[in-house]
């Protein structure tokens, strides 16, 4: 574990004290590293726990995480170079610190083994993430995204805190290869089984979103700059659908208290998917099918199958990389014509015919076309739900359905049509973006081949 968090912790000093000239360069070749080092972690175990201390653990939960939070960083440092173009090198350092001080608390939250160590690793992700939004952000309104996202993270985390210390009390350790055998003096009907349980779910609901406290995620990933939108997406939403897999294995829900979040997930699911065909604003677009996508991987987590989590895991992990994928090419487009509207940046196929292929590339492992691992992650989970419950065919279906629609006029909007007559002259492609969707889409096209890494 050490030997992930030490150099990362190391790249603090490498984006301080390196020259001007070679800051890109260092960072970006020293957290590539790190992302190689990290695929160790992706090793099939038959053990519960791969290097396993009092503190941290890597299990088959974990590990794919681990995996992906690694590889996003200098995919983060190479997508903000251009954003960061013309500011001083002081606050260029200022940028990269604030990203990789995220990346220690985010590979603490997913490979720790005691609860109050997860949740305090788990808010602390907040706070660069909120300088990241308010101070890079590209409106004027990511005051207000910023002040959402604050307050919908602090008032959901405070319910848990009280059910962990709560739950301390009870079982004498929050140690999590502990607690499984810790004898409960709670009754089984008791009153405060149920209420602990939805505490300790609130705060991972909002994280993930769920549908219905989902508001702060449109807004933050509107106003965030594209390292802001990469790492909401593909990684702080993880966290979310991490925590609920760890909490329902933790303790026995009942029935009747899995109806209203499976109900809500899928609604949500249904329901976002419907308000991605009207939406005028690229980045929102996007915002809104994460959410349906995560609404996918709640309900999966919540009834606690083999086969739903196999199928929330994989979910999460190439969701992780087409939402980040999916945010990189807007981005190309907005610092091109310098605007989000939809109607305003249509018809650029003629203009960057490389990009096309990228867009075409991301659109298809969004609405989940074989053989990418998003099409078995779907199916997966619809089984499962299908096994569970007949009925849910019904609102999964409609949402694979919507997802393949809003994902083609996605598509069609950006790349065909007239071109508006505003834009007369527009940048070329650059290596570095290649490279940057290259590095998105070999991960989502090589797993396909090798699916219990993931799994």
């Amino acid at each position: 574990m050490l030997k992930i968090i030490i150099p990362t912790i190391m790249l603090l000093p490498t984006a301080i004290l390196s020259p001007t000239k070679f800051l890109w360069t260092n960072i970006t070749s020293h957290s590539l590293l790190i992302a190689l080092i990290s695929l160790q972690w992706l090793t099939p175990s038959y053990l519960p726990y791969k290097n396993l201390t009092p503190w941290t653990g890597v299990d088959q939960v974990s590990s794919p995480l681990l995996a992906l939070s690694c590889w996003l960083l200098p995919l983060m440092i190479l997508a903000s170079q251009n954003h960061l173009h013309h500011e001083p090198p002081v606050r260029k350092r200022i940028f990269i610190t604030t990203l990789i001080m995220v990346q220690p608390f985010i590979i603490l939250a997913f490979s720790t083994t005691e609860l109050i160590l997860f949740y305090i690793s788990f808010e602390a992700t907040l706070i660069p993430t909120l300088i990241l939004i308010t101070r890079w952000g590209n409106q004027p309104e990511r005051l207000s995204a910023g002040i959402y996202l604050l307050l919908y993270t602090l008032i959901s985390s405070l319910p848990p805190l009280v059910a962990l210390l709560h739950l301390h009390t009870q079982a004498g350790t929050l140690y999590l290869p502990m607690i499984k055998l810790a004898p409960f003096t709670q009754s089984a009907n008791s009153w405060t089984t149920p209420l602990t349980n939805m505490a300790l779910l609130l705060a991972f609901m909002v994280k993930a979103p769920l549908y219905g406290v989902h508001l702060w995620l449109p807004k933050a990933h509107v106003e965030a700059p594209i390292a802001g939108s990469m790492l909401l997406a593909a990684l702080l939403l993880k966290l979310g659908g991490y925590g609920i897999m760890r909490i329902t294995l933790l303790t026995e829900f009942s029935e009747p208290l899995l109806y209203p979040f499976l109900t809500l997930a899928l609604w949500g699911a249904l329901m976002t998917s419907s308000i991605c065909l009207r939406q005028t604003d690229l980045k929102a677009l996007i915002a809104y099918s994460s959410v349906s996508h995560m609404g996918l991987v709640i309900a999966a987590a919540m009834i606690q199958t083999h086969w739903s989590f196999s199928g929330a895991m994989i979910l999460m992990i190439s969701h992780g990389l087409t939402s980040s994928m999916l945010f990189c090419l807007a981005n190309t487009n907005y610092e091109r014509t310098h605007s989000r509207i939809l109607l305003l940046t249509r018809g650029l196929q003629p203009l960057l015919p490389l990009m096309t292929t990228w867009w075409l590339l991301a659109n298809l492992t969004n609405m989940a076309l074989p053989p990418t691992t998003n099409l078995m992650a779907e199916l997966t989970i619809m089984i499962s739900l299908f096994n569970w419950s007949p009925l849910t065919l019904i609102l999964t279906g409609s949402a694979a359905f919507l997802t393949a629609s809003y994902t083609l006029f996605m598509f069609l909007t950006t790349q065909r049509g007239p071109l508006p007559p505003h834009i007369t002259t527009i940048p070329n492609s650059s290596s570095r973006e290649h490279i940057l969707m290259t590095l998105h889409i070999i991960p989502l096209l090589l797993l396909i081949l090798k699916p219990e890494l993931i799994a």
